[in-house]
C-alpha cells in the first residue's frame, strides 16, 4: 500500500513539474526578453484590451506604448499611441528608418491610431524639419 500512495505522488509531482515547465516556456513576458537578448523584433499586446499597455521590443530596445480609445467614424476604437523607451541608452544606433518600421507594426495593429514618440525620440523628427 505503501509503495502504490509513493508512486501516486510521485506521478502527481512528476505532472506538476512537467505543467510548470510548460507554462514558464509559454510565458509572454519571457518571449518578449528573448527578443530582447536576441534583437529581434516582437511585440506583446493584448488587443481587445485597450487600457493594458503593449511592448514592444526592436534591435534590443524595449519600448513602451499607451493606448488610447476615441472614436472614429461609427464606433470606438484606439485612435491615439504614445510611445516611450524604457531605457534610453538602448536608442543607441536606432536610425529613422527603424522607427518607421516600429510605426508600420503599431499601425497594422492599430489602423485607426496616431502616434506619438516622446522624449527622447521625438527629438530625431524635430531635428530633421
Amino acid at each position: 500500500m505503501l509503495v502504490i500512495s509513493f508512486r501516486i505522488l510521485l506521478i502527481i509531482a512528476i505532472a506538476l513539474l512537467i505543467y510548470t515547465l510548460v507554462k514558464y516556456l509559454r510565458k509572454p513576458e519571457r518571449k518578449l526578453m528573448l527578443a530582447q537578448q536576441n534583437k529581434h523584433f516582437f511585440i506583446l499586446d493584448e488587443e481587445q484590451n485597450d487600457r493594458k499597455n503593449f511592448q514592444l521590443t526592436y534591435m534590443g530596445c524595449l519600448f513602451e506604448g499607451e493606448k488610447y480609445l476615441g472614436t472614429t467614424d461609427n464606433k470606438f476604437e484606439v485612435v491615439d499611441i504614445h510611445v516611450t523607451v524604457k531605457n534610453p541608452h538602448q536608442l543607441q544606433g536606432l536610425s529613422k528608418e527603424d522607427l518607421h518600421f516600429i510605426e508600420d507594426e503599431i499601425i497594422f495593429n492599430y489602423p485607426y491610431a496616431t502616434i506619438t514618440w516622446k522624449h527622447p525620440i521625438n527629438q530625431i523628427f524635430q531635428s530633421s524639419k
